[in-house]
């Protein structure tokens, strides 16, 4: 319902050795000719900062006429590393073709989602067999025929990518706004359908990257445009049937660091213009009656505070951490938006991640020791709380689908590492749950022969590191088992230990798979977020190797066995932690990895680097920031040293982690390493941050990742 806190060469043939198994280089070698690995030509380059002269031989993979990637010389290495990538993987097709039919076999490709009531209709989405795509369905809640509204196989039919972002239909149920990528550039073309005569609307509002807000009088959308730096700093209306070049700015933020998002209270009633970068916030009102008003300001910014707001009857609510790093709810008229007063105060025991206004109740999701809660609460008693109770010790629940101001049942979400997706009701008259779907696995699965642990493992300055595990029920737990172990660890963000399909293709095969909670996610409450970036970064990567070292004293695992994984931000711990224990990792997957650390932060005309300095520092003004980042940046710290075997992934289209990171740090493993293991990049040429977009596209590629890893370990295929 809220808003959130905050909305982010030509290759010559000779004989190579490529080796498998556990520490693959110690292992029994099996010579196959291939491709010799591209080598990234080395050219000078140097600039100064803070005193100190760097050089980056590798500085011209950047296109200069980047966000177009059109350089010859740029492509003709990507397009090697991609040819390299394809030559070494060959062997291992079979077991690839093998990965994916399992994976494929455990989705149903028929399949639909729990319809879900808002206003006069029933909406729901379908997959078709075999389709890649979804098509988006409605249906009278009075009885009718079923309407077709959104085919996404048809708008994707002919592209490479597609991207579906933004989706909203008018409050009298009538037209259509979407808006579409379909190059992976997160720039997204908005379009309308008038769903009564199924006509496209002449209006087309290129290059947007927010959501899309209708008006109370349904005939004007607000949304927001991308800057040349890929960031929205702004707020414009477009009313349907006028050109899009008369339509009017009605907010624009001045600091390049801050990103502004929109969107609408739970009542309807005002749309919510949300302005912050990753630690503060502020959020202005407008009347969703009369949006050329002037914004309200709810509370000017201050650094460090976060909140949100909605409104209920002229009262609003406030989710905020200006007095407690978990959140406190406070509440304060309309009349007077900055005068908040306590309503729930904030916890140490207790995490407060989300707040959901209703009309007769409000809902806290919360985290206690890491564990997933549900509390509603009446606005007359609002400090008892009726909490959903769940079957299993752990598992991940949240909120799901609930459009409606006023819910007699609530749409929740559940699952753990054993216990496939469900979608429940929860009654609140009964205070039941009711089971509406249970995810199906066709190819059949059964939960009794998985077992999952969540352990905890001390780390080297005394903190605890929370690992969730899951493994089939005859998995040895002597030391001999291969383990993958996967983090993120940034942003507050958490890796939820939920249920994946996918992963069964691991544990079948023996292998014991592991999310490490570490420090820099909210896991176990915002201070485990907090002491996990800026100046404090280290403990992230200190806490991964330390949970490695941990799983394998407790016999789960052993050096040289274990497999690692994590993408983005987590992709960075991959670099660090690559430079910092090889001797632990069997193999790495580093996907669209953040590792030219340096580099991007002291870029502020690329799209994310501003508002990224409060999560990383800022190593333009600050020295000590500088130092920091250097000394662990992956990119500055390849020495000299033997490497285990990693495939690095990125997108040539990405604007976040833009493709020349990953490049550039392959080019100098590469250049620096001294052993030969296998060592591969894999750019997707037509897509983003996110990888190829088709529901079998992408399960393919995770096919070839994890045939990747397991050959490289030696596990039976």
């Amino acid at each position: 319902m809220m808003l959130p806190i905050w909305m982010f060469l030509a290759a010559i043939a000779t004989p190579l050795v490529i080796t498998t198994g556990a520490n693959a280089h110690e292992k029994e070698s099996k010579l196959t000719t291939l491709p010799a690995a591209p080598v990234a030509e080395q050219r000078p380059y140097q600039f100064e900062l803070h005193g100190q002269s760097v050089s980056d031989p590798w500085h011209w993979l950047r296109d200069q006429s980047y966000p177009t990637v059109d350089d010859k010389d740029v492509l003709a290495y990507v397009n090697a590393e991609n040819s390299y990538y394809d030559s070494v993987m060959k062997p291992h097709q079979p077991l690839v073709e093998t990965l994916f039919q399992e994976m494929k076999g455990r989705i149903k490709e028929a399949d639909s989602s729990v319809p879900q009531k808002d206003g006069d209709w029933l909406y729901w989405i379908e997959y078709e067999e075999g389709a890649e795509y979804k098509k988006w369905y409605r249906k009278p809640v009075a009885g009718g025929d079923t309407q077709l509204i959104l085919d996404e196989v048809a708008l994707a039919d002919g592209k490479e990518y597609f991207r579906l972002g933004q989706a909203s239909i008018s409050p009298n149920g009538r037209i259509l706004a979407y808006g579409y990528d379909d190059n992976g550039s997160e720039r997204f073309e908005v379009r309308f359908r008038d769903l009564e005569s199924g006509e496209l609307l002449p209006d087309v509002i290129p290059g947007t990257l927010s959501a899309i807000v209708w008006n109370a009088q349904n005939d004007t959308v607000l949304y927001g445009l991308a800057n040349e730096n890929w960031r929205t700093d702004n707020v414009r209306m477009h009313k349907l049937g006028t050109p899009v070049s008369e339509d009017k700015l009605l907010f624009q933020e001045q600091d390049i660091g801050f990103a502004v998002g929109i969107g609408q209270t739970a009542a309807d009633n005002y749309i919510v213009i949300a302005t912050g970068d990753n630690e503060t916030s502020e959020a202005y009102l407008l009347p969703a009656n009369d949006v050329t008003a002037k914004p309200m300001l709810v509370s000017a910014r201050k650094k460090g505070r976060e909140y949100s707001v909605d409104e209920r009857d002229g009262r609003l609510y406030i989710l905020t951490n200006d007095d407690h790093d978990n959140f406190r709810v406070a509440t304060a008229s309309i009349d007077k938006p900055n005068d908040w007063s306590t309503l729930i105060a904030g916890s140490d025991d207790v995490y407060i991640t989300d707040l959901a206004i209703f009309r007769d109740y409000f809902v806290l999701e919360t985290r206690e020791g890491g564990l997933d809660q549900i509390d509603i609460r009446r606005y007359e008693t609002p400090l008892t709380p009726g909490r959903i109770a769940f079957p299993e010790a752990t598992y991940v629940a949240g909120l799901g689908d609930n459009p409606e101001y006023h819910q007699d049942k609530l749409r929740i979400g559940y699952e753990s590492m054993i216990t496939p997706d469900t979608v429940y009701d929860y009654d609140l008259a009964t205070q039941k749950l009711e089971t509406l779907k249970v995810q199906e696995i066709p190819s059949g699965y059964n939960s009794e022969q998985y077992r999952t642990e969540w352990v905890s493992i001390p780390a080297r300055d005394g903190a605890t590191i929370p690992v969730s595990l899951v493994y089939h029920k005859d998995t040895k737990l002597d030391g001999s088992a291969p383990l993958h172990l996967y983090t993120y660890g940034s942003y507050g963000y958490r890796v939820s230990p939920g249920f994946s399909t996918t992963r069964l293709s691991l544990l079948d095969r023996g292998m014991i798979y592991a999310i490490a909670h570490v420090r820099g996610g909210d896991d176990l409450g915002r201070r485990w977020y907090l002491a996990g970036k800026t100046n404090q970064r280290k403990n992230t990567f200190n806490d991964f190797i330390d949970a490695a070292r941990g799983l394998i004293d407790r016999k789960y695992s052993s050096a040289g066995k274990i497999s690692i994984e994590g993408g983005s931000a987590g992709g960075q711990v991959m670099g660090v932690v690559y430079n910092e224990a090889p001797e632990l990792w069997g193999a790495v997957l580093a996907d669209v990895p953040f590792v030219d650390v340096v580099n991007t932060m002291i870029d502020k005309d690329l799209p994310l680097t501003p508002g990224e300095w409060p999560e990383w520092g800022n190593p333009i003004t600050d020295k000590a920031a500088y130092d920091y980042i250097r000394s662990y940046s992956p990119y500055e710290n390849v020495t000299a040293k033997a490497y285990p075997p990693m495939l690095v992934t990125a997108g040539l289209n990405d604007p976040r982690v833009t493709y020349w990171e990953p490049a550039k740090w392959v080019a100098k493993l590469r250049a620096t390493r001294t052993n030969d293991s296998t060592l591969l990049l894999r750019t997707n040429m037509g897509a983003g941050h996110g990888g190829k977009s088709g529901r079998w596209s992408s399960l393919r590629e995770t096919a070839e990742s994890y045939a990747f890893i397991l050959s490289q370990l030696g596990v039976e295929q």
